[in-house]
């Protein structure tokens, strides 16, 4: 059997003739740069999210750059985030002459650890530390509460880099009650991503920032398009930032699976820790299981609320780099997300020498994401513990 780590034909086989009905309507409208879809897709991501504006962009990395941008962030400036995300995360830290300071990540969840910015930003006398970029990665958020509460009492900007959490929920307490908040909603601005692997993936690049001031917004539309209002006349520097409307037709096509693509992937994260759990792997620490932290134990849904959407589904495993050799041969998808962390990346130079984060560097050599995405069969699942096992005995 031939299980692939991702398979978007699945997707196609039913949104072909609407996928193709959307890219007809842009080309027919001749609204080839900005226009009304991607002005409704904005709309829509934004209502979707619990955030009072969207601004569409290039890409989940310009998303970010953006937003640096907007916040004036420069040369010698430094932001703190995570040490264990894709380059993006940090990429646009480098790209503005910015310095990046990287709090490690939380052993269980993998997201930053509250605790370690807490020290960071402690440590920080000159207050050099002018914004701070959690990373909700695989799909689940990070300790928002804990950061916000952090980003208060220093009186710093958060940019959640929500690149993989898409309509993933944070239980927030307030007044006494617990109010669920969308990933992206909570900071000064969400960043998320549509590369065709993302639970809403377009058919290419495209990303997009929801934001809930009005003012910042109005910053991030002038910058996506060269500084520019009115045409040719530049407040801001800024940059081509703009998202196609061929993406925003598309990604409108398939907003409205999103919610039971994420169950699927749930249902199947759910099925894998019962197949698992049967083995024996678990109790003799072999595979550690992802945990859903916001939610009952192992409950991946608590109240029909996304507080996990598995974005990828993520093992800790003894042996790894044997058992992809083993799943490789087997015709078994799989992804180190990521065997390198970010302070450990040779463009730091220097820098990359000065910091140690020890959990980010255990996550790089134990992880291991299986395939997890929506039409996975329960047939396919088998066949992939069966063979994680038949490899441990």
């Amino acid at each position: 059997m031939k299980v692939p780590l991702l398979d978007l034909q699945v997707q196609l086989s039913y949104l072909e003739n609407d996928l193709i009905a959307a890219v007809t309507r842009v080309i027919k409208s001749t609204r080839y740069i900005q226009g009304p879809e991607v002005e409704n897709l904005e709309r829509e991501i934004a209502e979707y999210s619990g955030a009072a504006h969207g601004i569409g962009v290039t890409s989940g990395t310009d998303a970010l750059l953006v937003c640096l941008m907007a916040l004036g962030i420069g040369p010698g400036d430094k932001v703190l985030t995570s040490p264990y995300s894709f380059f993006a995360t940090m990429g646009g830290i480098l790209r503005l002459g910015a310095i990046p300071i990287f709090a490690d990540i939380d052993p269980v969840s993998f997201n930053i650890d509250p605790a370690k910015i807490s020290e960071i930003l402690a440590a920080d006398k000159k207050r050099e530390i002018k914004a701070i970029i959690p990373v909700h990665l695989y799909g689940q958020c990070a300790d928002m509460a804990a950061i916000m509460k952090l980003a208060e009492q220093y009186g710093l900007p958060v940019i959640e880099d929500a690149a993989q959490a898409i309509g993933a929920e944070y239980p927030m307490l307030k007044d006494g009650k617990i109010e669920y908040k969308k990933a992206g909603s909570m900071g000064i601005a969400g960043c998320f991503s549509f590369f065709p692997s993302k639970n809403l993936g377009g058919i290419g690049d495209g990303g997009m920032v929801i934001a809930q001031e009005k003012s910042f917004a109005e910053k991030l539309i002038l910058l996506r398009n060269h500084g520019a209002q009115p045409k040719y006349y530049h407040k801001l520097v800024g940059g081509n930032f703009r998202l196609d409307p061929l993406q925003a037709a598309a990604l409108r096509v398939k907003l409205p699976y999103l919610e039971s693509w994420h169950r699927q992937r749930a249902d199947n994260a759910a099925s894998y820790n019962r197949l698992f759990a049967d083995t024996g792997l678990v109790a003799d620490k072999k595979v550690q299981l992802p945990v859903s932290v916001f939610a009952d134990g192992q409950d991946v849904i608590k109240g029909g609320r996304n507080v996990h959407i598995y974005n990828q589904y993520v093992l800790r495993l003894k042996k790894r780099n044997a058992l992809i050799q083993w799943l490789t041969r087997n015709d078994i998808g799989c992804e180190i997300y990521y065997p390198v962390p970010l302070h450990k990346q040779e463009c730091l130079g220097q820098l990359a020498t000065k910091t140690h984060c020890p959990e980010a560097e255990k996550a790089a050599n134990e992880t291991l994401a299986l395939p997890i995405y929506p039409g996975l069969t329960s047939s396919m699942q088998l066949y992939v513990v069966e063979k994680i096992v038949q490899f441990y005995r």
